[in-house]
């Protein structure tokens, strides 16, 4: 293999991901030729509106996938928290890089205030997720919470000048971009379930392309991967996108002998959240992320989804959680 091209968004978090990429594919193989084709994604050129408004899936990838199937670009490195649960028949992931930490964080505008506990009553929040939306006004609904859209630059900015109090952001995204100092509270899991795949890179390549395989294979971290597969398959069992606040996070034992995982549907208005956790064999995680995800649509949770999807949620046939 001569060249590599790699695909990617043009956002900075995006580029700093890719070019860890290519830094690490260059460790592999210091020979390679490897270029960056930047790609405008239709999450990317739709800035005004908030992502659940929008609709759909694959907001972030999709024209990255079509330059993959065109053979504009060889791999594709994604935030795994922005690739669909079903992918087009001739691509796979073949790869899921370690993960940073999945958490979100809180930001303050205010440098008293150092966690969102401490936020006064009625304070401002930003944020551009339901997910994060729902779990904060289940625990705090004296909060007023704003869509924030826009790069990370942008976010800051808007908190500096005082638009919002506080915002939420990712922890991952933010270490990266070397924003780190600005993180006034990782917020716990037991508070704040992240986003499925949430703190992971990605690579997506084409299953045909046997040596590029072989190469990218070499990045993937197994706990990672194993990981954030179960998260994707209890997404993919309720029908996940963007318009729904789906949380999940899975994650090894400290003997690294159990996979633990913990998922949550919650109605927008976080009015109503169901929670729950699973614990299995890591051999067994796609089955335990269906197995979660089947348990909490029999306490409701199709429900909350058939409202916010318009449509019925298939229902559990068979009893698969013993």
């Amino acid at each position: 293999m001569k060249k590599l091209v790699i695909g990617t968004r043009g956002s900075k978090l995006a580029l700093w991901q890719a070019r860890w990429v290519e830094s690490e594919l260059r460790k592999l193989e210091p020979s390679i030729e490897i270029e960056l084709n930047i790609i405008k994604t239709t999450g990317d050129k739709i800035l005004d509106v908030a992502l659940a408004q929008v609709g759909g899936k694959g907001l972030f990838v999709k024209e990255i996938e079509e330059a993959l199937l065109e053979r504009r670009a060889d791999i594709a490195v994604h935030s795994m928290k922005d690739v669909p649960t079903e992918l087009p028949c001739e691509l796979h992931l073949g790869a899921i890089c370690k993960r940073e930490n999945p958490a979100d964080a809180f930001v303050s505008g205010k440098s008293a205030i150092k966690k969102l506990a401490e936020l006064p009553y009625g304070s401002h929040i930003g944020t551009s997720s339901l997910r994060r939306t729902c779990q904060l006004l289940k625990s705090r609904p004296d909060l007023k919470i704003s869509s924030l859209r826009g790069n990370l630059d942008t976010r800051l900015r808007k908190l500096d000048d005082g638009e919002y109090d506080a915002i939420i952001l990712a922890v991952a995204g933010m270490k990266r971009l070397g924003f780190g100092d600005r993180i006034t509270e990782a917020i716990p899991p037991d508070i704040m379930l992240p986003a499925i795949g949430q703190g992971a890179v990605g690579i997506e390549c084409r299953r045909e392309d046997p040596e590029i395989n072989a190469l990218v294979s070499r990045l993937d971290h197994n706990e990672t991967s194993v990981a954030v597969r179960a998260e994707r398959a209890f997404l993919l069992r309720l029908e996940g996108g963007c318009q729904v606040p789906i949380a999940a996070y899975a994650r090894f034992s400290p003997d690294a002998r159990r996979l633990i995982m913990d998922g949550l549907v919650g109605d927008p208005s976080g009015s109503k959240t169901i929670r729950e956790g699973i614990e299995g064999d890591p051999a067994g995680a796609e089955t335990m992320g269906v197995r979660l995800a089947e348990s909490l649509i029999k306490q409701g949770a199709g429900e909350i989804l058939a409202r916010v999807y318009g449509k019925e949620i298939p229902p559990v046939e068979n009893d698969i959680s013993t």
